[in-house]
């Protein structure tokens, strides 16, 4: 049987039963319906809209949601693949478009960072200039010699590396390549305590008193004990410096921080330098350093016995900063396994890096084998 009323009919009765303002029983008598069945359709309009307007609504928001939050994914990962490279100049990023246009769409890229398709075309078409071909044979060299120098090199060590390469270039656009590419130098920092000044031994007067400088080699040397993180415990570290040209020429690595390690870097330089007597030998107060077997071994060899003042950590700063760049350039870099990996990476960093090859600004950007090497009578 076909129903009484028809659908709009209906409908117009719920639109003034829920706007007019009227009560029920006066819009059913106008309309000639019961009370009850204005009542149901009412009830059923409002079911119909909880299950298909609002719904509806909501999974188009949702699905709007979605789009947009894949969207966001996808820029943030765009940008995430280059360093800060909204506030890089429009061809750095034309160049990044360019690589990864196989991946995201040439228009998607050029709307997140923000250039467009245009300029992108007419990047690709226009012929490099001469200074922009010289900037590419530059900044091959800058990357070469960030990853030889362990990413430890700003831009004035850059700069003279560089120049002894034979390239004429200057600190601002070495800077600016460095800058533009988002090559920078690696730090970071732990801290472990390896002083032990409470012991009972005799301490010797600091006869260095902060004076680093010496006209030649074995003239003061400077030894100090470190420590290295790895998954298997600590690793310690001594060393012993040349204070002339900041050479490592000793050095002895153990699992614990007794004496003998010490020693063994002692031992180590005087095979390598053969000291004159008189040569001073600088450390802290540790137990170590003022134990009878280690100035023992001092006294046989003719050194000067200093010492720094208790709690002075400048009175040996020279070896303090060998240490650093050595956390900073190679340590603090990774996670070490084992000691032994740790110890490999530093007998690589002392002797194909640190010695031969890393400038110091106090040497006149030499390193320590080349400053030793240059004429007696250069300043």
């Amino acid at each position: 049987m076909a129903p009484r009323y028809s659908d709009e009919f209906r409908r117009d009765a719920v639109r003034i039963a829920t706007s007019s303002g009227l009560t029920r029983p006066q819009i059913a008598s106008d309309l000639g319906v019961g009370v009850s069945t204005l009542n149901k359709w009412v009830q059923h309009h409002q079911n119909d809209d909880l299950m298909s307007g609002p719904h509806e609504d909501v999974e188009k928001e949702n699905a709007r949601l979605r789009k947009e939050n894949r969207l966001l994914r996808e820029e943030r990962g765009v940008l995430k693949k280059g360093d800060d490279l909204l506030r890089r100049p429009k061809g750095v990023r034309f160049a990044f478009i360019d690589t990864w246009k196989k991946i995201w769409p040439i228009e998607f890229l050029c709307r997140v960072l923000r250039v467009t398709s245009r300029g992108f075309r007419a990047w690709k078409i226009r012929p490099i200039s001469r200074s922009q071909r010289d900037d590419m044979v530059l900044l091959a060299h800058i990357r070469e010699q960030h990853r030889l120098s362990l990413q430890s090199y700003g831009r004035p060590r850059m700069t003279e590396e560089l120049r002894d390469l034979g390239l004429v270039v200057g600190h601002r656009r070495v800077g600016r390549l460095m800058r533009e590419n988002a090559i920078k130098v690696i730090r970071t920092r732990k801290h472990k305590v390896t002083t032990n000044s409470n012991h009972a031994f005799n301490v010797a007067p600091n006869f260095l008193d902060q004076d680093f400088s010496a006209d030649g080699p074995n003239q003061k040397w400077a030894g100090d004990i470190s420590y290295i993180w790895t998954s298997e415990g600590w690793l310690y570290l001594a060393v012993i410096i040349d204070l002339y040209s900041r050479r490592v020429i000793g050095w002895a690595v153990s699992n614990r921080m007794k004496r003998d390690l010490a020693i063994k870097a002692l031992d180590m330089a005087v095979g390598l330098r053969k000291p004159p007597k008189g040569c001073i030998h600088h450390t802290d107060r540790g137990s170590q350093y003022c134990s009878g077997d280690y100035q023992k071994s001092l006294k046989q060899h003719g050194f000067l016995v200093s010492m720094s003042g208790k709690g002075n950590c400048y009175d040996n700063s020279m070896v303090e900063t060998f240490f650093k760049s050595l956390k900073a350039e190679l340590i603090w870099r990774q996670k070490w396994a084992t000691r032994r990996q740790a110890e490999g990476a530093i007998f690589q960093y002392i002797n194909g890096f640190y010695n031969p090859r890393r400038r110091h600004s106090s040497l006149g950007g030499k390193s320590p084998l080349a400053f030793e090497r240059r004429p007696p009578n250069m300043s």
